[in-house]
């Protein structure tokens, strides 16, 4: 299954410091899917029209059933994640968001501070997740019967879950 992640971030995208949250997306998801994954990997800054056209890109042309973006969904004026992603985006899925906020407000309670959505582009679901790797360890795995459900009725197939 071909998967996209997109890191936002102006300093990982400077080189001032390492994208950690990518890996551990990739991580998470390589624990939960039985599939062998073949990943597409972007760095961008925190730029809502670099995004919008990678999105565009990642679904219409490299034709990814699913895309998981990381950081930009807070309230910063660089914070631009979930405007691209509704730019790009045909049906919207807000619940993605909900769970991943509800989760994070039990262990910190600015959570609340997270614009993160999801929805779906042609046969592609877009997923916003936090930028810190921690966060991400906390809300992704909690996705999971979801996105292999999404997939199932947008993508036309359902990953098989690994038995954890």
């Amino acid at each position: 299954m071909k998967i996209a992640r997109v890191t936002l971030s102006d300093r990982a995208a400077n080189g001032v410091y390492a994208d950690a949250s990518g890996p551990e997306i990739e991580r998470i998801t390589g624990r939960h899917f039985a599939e062998t994954l073949e990943w597409i990997r972007v760095l961008l800054p925190d730029d809502r029209a670099q995004l919008e056209a990678a999105l565009r890109r990642l679904a219409d042309d490299e034709k990814c059933p699913l895309i998981i973006t990381t950081g930009g969904t807070g309230p910063g004026p660089r914070d631009v994640t979930p405007e691209a992603t509704r730019a790009v985006l045909e049906k919207e899925l807000p619940g993605f968001g909900e769970v991943m906020r509800q989760q994070s407000y039990a262990q910190v309670k600015t959570a609340i501070l997270s614009r993160a959505t999801a929805g779906v582009r042609g046969r592609s679901l877009i997923i916003n997740l936090p930028g810190r790797p921690s966060a991400i360890g906390e809300c992704l795995p909690l996705l999971m019967p979801a996105i292999a459900e999404a997939l199932d009725h947008i993508a036309g197939f359902r990953p098989r879950l690994a038995q954890l």
